[in-house]
């Protein structure tokens, strides 16, 4: 059951690190969402930029990090490559690697880079992020859009993500964290059960294990972007696109109910102050 405690269990926390943990949640869990129409469901609501804020949240963390054009960066936990695609298209960046563990979404990324004419830009590779397997101190950035809460180790990601930029780059990632207000156990549990979070951190654990892997912390705050937005995502499955979202989980009104539920109760969470999405920018020294 979810619960506080030093994480990784037995490897020694950086910092004494805590933070909610549910055992329950392994990458295969993971990676059974996104191949199947829990995944098609969240981009029908959210679009192709499966991330709160879509296009402009993008551009405000581009911005932010100081994303050159001509730059080369990695995208961990990169799905489909949409955070690729909107680099390379609209902030000049030269080149792209994306990493994700689910060879379904891999697979369609390589096709949406086709569509959008940027195939020869973007590579896809199927790896753990927290052991690519790539080049250290490869690219001039990495990158991340709510998409890091869905990774087990988060102390081995921010090590992988050093590991990878160059030294003066930068990691710049957005993610769904614990707010001001906190959690409690029974919380955590329920909501990480719904979302298929391994593992929870707050902004202020986040900034611990950053800067434990070696990187200077210039940017950690919450984006103030989350409930309105799961407003706007219930909104649209309960009005515009209800017979969509009901084609996807085949007929299934029950389980469109039941994900409904659940969407408010998160959505209730982030009113609280308990989640956030935060914005994140570190540098390489």
């Amino acid at each position: 059951m979810g619960t506080r405690h030093p994480y990784p269990p037995g490897k020694g926390a950086p910092n004494g690190i805590v933070m909610h943990v549910l055992s329950s949640i392994s990458t295969t869990t993971v990676q059974a969402v996104y191949a199947g129409a829990e995944g098609r469901l969240w981009e029908l609501a959210m679009g192709e930029q499966i991330h709160i804020g879509g296009l402009a949240s993008s551009l405000d963390l581009a911005t932010r990090a100081g994303i050159a054009a001509g730059a080369t960066g990695v995208d961990l936990c990169s799905c489909t490559g949409a955070g690729c695609r909107f680099l390379v298209k609209l902030r000049g960046v030269a080149r792209m690697t994306g990493v994700d563990m689910t060879p379904e979404m891999l697979a369609l990324g390589r096709q949406r880079d086709v569509r959008d004419g940027v195939s020869g830009r973007i590579a896809h590779l199927q790896a753990q992020v927290t052991g690519t397997g790539l080049p250290s101190a490869g690219f001039d950035f990495c990158w991340g859009e709510d998409a890091w809460c869905y990774v087990t180790d988060k102390p081995a990601l921010a090590r992988e993500a050093a590991r990878l930029v160059r030294s003066g780059g930068t990691v710049a990632f957005t993610d769904w964290v614990e707010g001001p207000t906190g959690l409690s156990a029974a919380e955590a549990q329920r909501f990480m059960a719904f979302m298929k979070f391994p593992s929870f951190p707050s902004i202020s654990e986040w900034r611990d294990m950053l800067g434990t892997a070696g990187l200077k912390v210039e940017l950690a705050e919450d984006t103030g972007r989350f409930s309105p937005h799961v407003d706007l995502y219930l909104g649209m499955l309960g009005g515009q696109l209800g017979y969509d979202a009901l084609r996807t989980l085949g007929f299934d009104q029950a389980m469109l109910q039941a994900v409904a539920g659940e969407m408010v109760f998160v959505r209730d969470l982030a009113k609280a102050g308990k989640l956030v999405q935060a914005i994140f920018v570190a540098r390489k020294p």
